[in-house]
């Protein structure tokens, strides 16, 4: 790639790299966005490099041995798809528009220029963990380095959040309904069994259970995201059916939360009507950091001083954080504003970046080593 200019702007950097089309199914591009943020950093640093899936990642630290960090600056290089014109970023106003600029390249930026201010002169061992498959789950990149050893105390994730922290974030589990009938004419009913009405009877009973959301509610959530048949004939009564389900839930949720794939497969079958059962495809837990965390307190201190409220917020979309949770490491969101995430209009608010950057050099400054970290 193109080396950098000497000085260059935060937002020239993110003109570049948000041009960069980082979508999962481009791993050329993924690669060019980690070493575009690489290059920002700059020399002196260890790089591990790591790999999975097709999906490169990295961790960059002070000395030449990794060992466990008292903090880890956790970023996410990879963006959904988009239209062409949104990966040709522009500015109106205060807005940087463009697929990544909230969500989150232009923080991946902040921390990673923090990280190479900082990180050499603070008396505590610091990392920056760069990722580029956080919008497909995640298990290639933070999952996969904490897999080969990588461990730390406190994780600084920089998704969006105005400046605020989130502590809490929704676990996501995928389940399937099946339905099996009896194949036959449809001017004969009598003779078959239709196993779609019975999946649409059992999305019924799930939605009762668990009613679609009108306006923002911290519980658990169900999405039905499509409802299928092997048959192809209007003239038949189908013989099988399945439905698919994306559950979001809290970890207040004891039916979902700790819970393994068969068990949370036997609570949703038990809602619904006989001759369907649930499968469950895929669960991950929710994520929490406990709010009285002395670092969690910090943080918030840290953005307070830039006038910024530094509230306690929570997201109902799952998060790499929920990698640490599983191994008891508080991690906390903590990140630019913007709003449109993922959609059409997607934009970063300009006026948070240099708050945003001050906060999180404050909060590396003001903590404490580990003992025996």
């Amino acid at each position: 790639m193109d080396p950098l200019p000497a000085s260059p702007s935060l937002l020239a950097l993110a003109e570049r790299l948000l041009a960069i089309r980082s979508t999962a199914d481009r791993p050329d591009d993924l690669r060019r966005a980690l070493e575009l943020v690489l290059d920002v950093v700059g020399p002196g640093f260890t790089v591990e490099r790591f790999e999975s899936g097709g999906k490169p990642s990295a961790l960059v630290y002070a000395g030449e041995r990794r060992p466990h960090f008292r903090l880890i600056l956790n970023a996410h290089l990879d963006v959904v798809p988009g239209a062409d014109g949104q990966f040709r970023p522009r500015r109106e106003g205060d807005r940087l528009i463009g697929r990544g600029t909230q969500d989150m390249k232009l923080s991946a930026l902040v921390l990673a220029s923090v990280f190479r201010d900082t990180a050499a002169r603070l008396p505590f061992p610091v990392a920056l963990q760069l990722v580029t498959d956080e919008e497909v789950g995640g298990r290639d990149g933070t999952l996969h380095q904490l897999e080969q050893g990588v461990t730390g105390s406190f994780v600084v994730i920089g998704e969006h959040s105005a400046l605020r922290v989130v502590t809490e974030s929704k676990g996501l589990c995928t389940v399937r309904l099946h339905a099996v009938g009896r194949a036959g004419h449809s001017a004969y009913q009598w003779l078959g069994d239709n196993a779609l009405v019975k999946v649409m009877r059992a999305v019924e009973a799930v939605l009762d259970a668990y009613p679609v959301a009108t306006r923002e509610e911290w519980r658990t959530t169900v999405n039905v995201a499509r409802i299928s048949s092997g048959n192809e004939a209007l003239n038949q009564v189908p013989a099988d059916a399945t439905a698919w389900l994306d559950v979001r839930f809290p970890p207040e949720d004891a039916d979902f939360t700790g819970r393994d794939p068969d068990e949370i497969a036997a609570h949703v079958t038990a809602l619904c009507p006989p001759g369907v059962t649930a499968a469950v495809d895929h669960v991950e837990p929710p994520h929490r950091a406990e709010p009285d965390n002395p670092d969690v307190v910090a943080l918030r201190r840290a953005a307070r001083a830039e006038g910024y409220s530094g509230d306690l917020l929570r997201k109902h979309g799952a998060a790499d954080s929920r990698f640490y949770f599983q191994r008891g490491v508080d991690a906390v969101i903590f990140g630019v504003g913007g709003d449109g995430q993922h959609g059409p209009d997607e934009y970063a608010d300009l006026t948070t970046v240099e708050p945003y950057r001050r906060a999180l050099t404050a909060f590396l400054e003001g903590l404490g080593a580990l003992p025996n970290a």
